[in-house]
């Protein structure tokens, strides 16, 4: 019972359900895409053939949506030629099925063109370069190319894989796209491919890969950053040079007479207090002391005179007349003169000698 009521519905969907339209294509002459969605999305699954008039084919692979089968992808060996014959398909469900008859002479959409490059010429021209995904002749190319907003188009001769832009500014931006399709001679198609990824050429975007180019180059940043630091490494020894520069030049606005008599150099250099404090140069030394000699040269005369004299003092001494006295305060010093040496101050500088008269 439940499955006669199964096969019940079944056969009411069938039956409510509209034939579908098949719309089928050749893609890059390399296997039929037919589609049975234009529409809706079908309710049930159906069951596909088809054939160019040697016996009806399954399908080998559906195309699916929502688990539901929408579509096929039937190869065939030799498209070419076969496709000037007539394509018929067929969907099955259940004991029911819809044919349909189809003409895909006309009806060959190629894949885009690949590899798309661009190159500046030793001509000063702009090159482009490009292949087809189909390997064979009866291609045919048109490219569009624009500098600004407007396109403008130009179609080019057959296997033609080559366009050039006669000198081309830099400081514009160019941008081209190539699409392709088969020759009349070799059975004309109404289709065309998709546009080509774009290839960019000018001011700010350059790019020979096929797609669009980036404003600024990868390597800008990495270029901005050395030489960011390199900017910073060469103001920083700048200023430690300046700043040492600084450190041993004297300040005009101090009198030197008055610093070198009180001895403080250090305040007329303006040294930071770091340097002084680990540098600090000590520009005062120990007082030298300096003795004095003097020879005294007698004659005979003399020498009789002063033991006279000598003589004469000793009676006075005795009483009591008259006293006198010469002194020599000498000082001590470390420094002894040598023999050899004429009298008279060494080569220290030091403070003379005093010498003391004094009378009773």
């Amino acid at each position: 019972m439940a499955v006669r009521l199964l096969l019940l519905c079944l056969t009411g969907l069938v039956l409510s359900e509209e034939q579908p339209d098949v719309d089928c294509l050749v893609v890059n002459l390399d296997y039929v895409h037919c589609v049975w969605n234009g529409s809706a999305s079908p309710a049930v699954n159906y069951t596909f053939y088809s054939t160019f008039g040697k016996g009806f084919n399954e399908c080998a692979r559906y195309v699916l949506e929502n688990n539901t089968t929408v579509g096929c992808d039937h190869h065939y060996s030799d498209l070419i030629v076969e496709r000037s014959n007539t394509f018929t398909s067929k969907l099955m469900l259940l004991n029911r099925s819809f044919k349909q008859i189809h003409h895909l002479k006309n009806k060959v959409k190629l894949n885009a063109p690949i590899n798309l490059t661009v190159k500046n010429g030793s001509d000063s021209n702009l090159w482009y370069y490009w292949n087809y995904s189909h390997i064979g002749g009866c291609i045919v190319s048109q490219v569009r190319h624009r500098k600004g907003k407007e396109w403008e188009n130009k179609s080019l001769n057959i296997s033609t894989r080559t366009y050039s832009i006669n000198l081309p500014s830099s400081r514009c931006r160019y941008e081209l796209q190539v699409r392709s399709t088969i020759e009349g001679s070799c059975g004309e198609s109404s289709l065309w491919s998709d546009w080509s990824p774009p290839a960019f050429w000018g001011s700010n975007r350059v790019d020979g890969t096929g797609l669009p180019g980036s404003s600024m180059s990868v390597w800008t940043p990495m270029w901005l950053a050395l030489g960011s630091i390199v900017f910073i490494i060469l103001s920083v020894t700048i200023l430690v040079r300046h700043e040492r520069l600084r450190a041993i030049l004297p300040d005009p606005g101090k009198n030197l007479t008055k610093i070198l008599a009180d001895g403080d150099v250090e305040d007329w250099l303006p040294i930071s207090k770091s340097i002084k404090e680990g540098f600090r140069a000590n520009y005062s030394e120990r007082a030298c002391s300096v003795r004095e000699y003097s020879r005294i040269l007698q004659s005979a005369s003399e020498s009789s005179a002063e033991q006279s004299s000598s003589d004469q003092s000793s009676s006075d001494q005795s009483s009591g007349s008259f006293a006198s006295s010469v002194t020599t305060d000498q000082t001590n010093c470390s420094v002894s003169p040598s023999v050899d040496e004429p009298a008279g101050p060494t080569s220290c500088d030091c403070d003379a000698s005093t010498i003391i008269v004094s009378s009773a």
